[in-house]
C-alpha cells in the first residue's frame, strides 16, 4: 500500500465507472459513502494525492476495525525515522511480496520503490532477483535477512545477526526488517486471498 507522500498530485481525479473494471477483490468491497468517517477521509486524502485510490484501502475497508489496525502498524514501520531509508523499506517489501507471490504488493510497492530510489529499473530487479539487482552489498545482506525471516523465520539464529552486523546494522535494524517483512507477510496472504487486483495506474509510475 502506498505512502500519501510519493503519489503524484493531481488536480483532476479521472473516475473510471465500475462496471467497466474487474473486480477488485472477491469480498465485498464498500462503497465511499458507507464508510465510518474517519477511513473514508484517509481514503479521500489518498485520492486528491494521487488520483486514484489505491485498491488495497477499499478491500481492506470491508472490515474497519482491522483496517485502522493494518494501516496503523504500516504507518508505523514504513514511516518512521531510522537507519533504512525509505527506499530500503520498499526494497524489502518487494523482494518478500515477490518471494510470496503477491502480485499486488509487488506491483504497487514497486511502483513507490521506483520513486523513492529515482531508478526506473529497480523494483524489476529486486523483484526478479534481488541477488542480480543494482543495491549495494550492504543492501543485498538486508534482504536476505528479510527474504529468511519470510520463509525460514523458524531457522534465524546469531549467524543471521551478525551477518547484518557485519554490513552496519544493529539490533534494532535488524527488529525493523524483521517487522517489515513479516507484516507483508500478512498484507501478501490477505492480498492473495482476497484476489486483491494492482490498480493500472501504479504500473507506469516512476519509469
Amino acid at each position: 500500500m502506498p505512502s500519501d507522500d510519493v503519489l503524484p498530485t493531481h488536480d483532476v481525479l479521472p473516475t473510471t465507472p465500475a462496471h467497466d473494471l474487474p473486480p477488485i477483490s472477491r469480498f465485498p468491497v464498500p462503497a465511499l459513502a458507507d464508510l465510518p468517517a474517519d477511513i473514508a477521509e484517509r481514503v479521500v486524502a489518498v485520492q486528491q494525492k494521487a488520483g486514484f485510490v489505491p485498491n488495497v484501502f477499499m478491500v481492506l475497508a470491508h472490515r474497519p476495525d482491522e483496517f485502522r489496525a493494518f494501516f496503523a502498524y504500516h504507518d508505523a514501520l514504513m514511516e518512521k525515522p531510522g537507519n533504512l531509508t525509505k527506499a530500503e523499506r520498499e526494497m524489502i517489501v518487494v523482494a518478500t511480496s515477490s518471494v510470496n507471490q503477491c502480485q499486488y504488493c509487488v506491483i504497487a510497492h514497486g511502483a513507490i520503490l521506483r520513486i523513492r530510489a529515482k531508478h526506473p529499473l529497480l523494483a524489476d530487479q529486486v523483484a526478479i532477483n534481488y541477488r542480480k539487482a543494482d543495491i549495494t552489498v550492504r543492501q543485498k545482506a538486508m534482504l536476505d535477512f528479510a527474504v529468511k525471516v519470510s520463509l525460514q523465520a523458524h531457522e534465524i539464529a546469531e549467524p543471521d545477526f551478525a551477518s547484518l552486523a557485519e554490513h552496519g546494522f544493529s539490533q534494532e535494524d535488524a527488529w525493523d526488517i524483521a517487522a517489515i517483512a513479516s507484516f507483508f507477510g500478512l498484507s501478501n496472504r490477505m492480498a492473495n486471498v482476497t484476489a486483491m487486483r494492482p490498480n493500472a495506474e501504479f504500473y507506469a509510475m516512476g519509469r
